[in-house]
């Protein structure tokens, strides 16, 4: 599965056996680097079955304060380098017949909130990239779907759960009242690497705690 770094392989010797993660650091935002990358990668373990392309970054400001380089920063991480990574690993998977990408978006994709327009603009890029892939790549055996997380407490998130006023804002827009552990987003991305999802193409599946099933 290629993220925010590189590609990652398991390679297993056996039953029983513990799989062997192997991996590669390459520049998801350089498409030379990412097809440099891809092309080592196939020449000595062939096509990744899965992509995740799970790269991202956040900038917050006002709108009107909104710094170029921001913007731009945005869209090369969390948009241009899943654009990237799928058309790169794509060929292999159409020469092969099969293959799942799974994409990561955000309640983003859907909602959106003071100070984030930029961001939410690559999050809901992502869920309609995903429809545009999985129309391109369902002929072709390839399932294409998004995972869309909704307040999660990460390294990333540690100054929003720390902030208590937020934290309580979070605990009281989610139905299920808290912010969700990242073991929870575990289950939903299993589901769509593997082939209990080979009739799910081109969906946004939110793991948000209800956020977005709520008003």
């Amino acid at each position: 599965a290629a993220d925010g770094t590189g590609v990652g392989a398991e390679a297993t010797g056996g039953a029983g056996a513990v799989p062997e993660v192997l991996s590669a650091g390459f520049d998801v935002t350089d498409p030379a680097a990412v097809d440099a990358a891809l092309t080592e990668i196939e020449a000595a373990h062939g096509t990744p079955d899965v992509l995740v392309n799970n790269a991202g970054i956040q900038r917050r400001a006002p709108i009107a304060e909104f710094a170029d380089e921001d913007w731009d920063a945005l869209l090369a991480t969390n948009l241009s380098a899943a654009f990237y990574c799928a058309r790169r690993v794509a060929r292999g998977m159409i020469a092969r017949g099969s293959g799942k990408i799974v994409q990561i978006g955000s309640v983003q994709s859907q909602l959106a909130r003071p100070s984030i327009a930029a961001y939410s603009a690559t999050k809901g890029g992502i869920a309609m990239f995903t429809k545009g892939l999985a129309a391109d790549l369902a002929p072709h055996g390839i399932q294409v779907n998004t995972l869309a997380p909704g307040y999660f407490a990460t390294e990333l998130t540690k100054a929003l759960v720390e902030d208590e006023e937020f934290s309580a804002w979070v605990a009281r827009r989610t139905p299920d009242g808290h912010w969700g552990d990242v073991e929870d987003l575990v289950g939903p991305l299993v589901f769509l690497a593997s082939d209990a999802s080979r009739f799910v193409n081109g969906q946004t599946l939110h793991v948000d705690g209800g956020m977005t099933a709520v008003v």
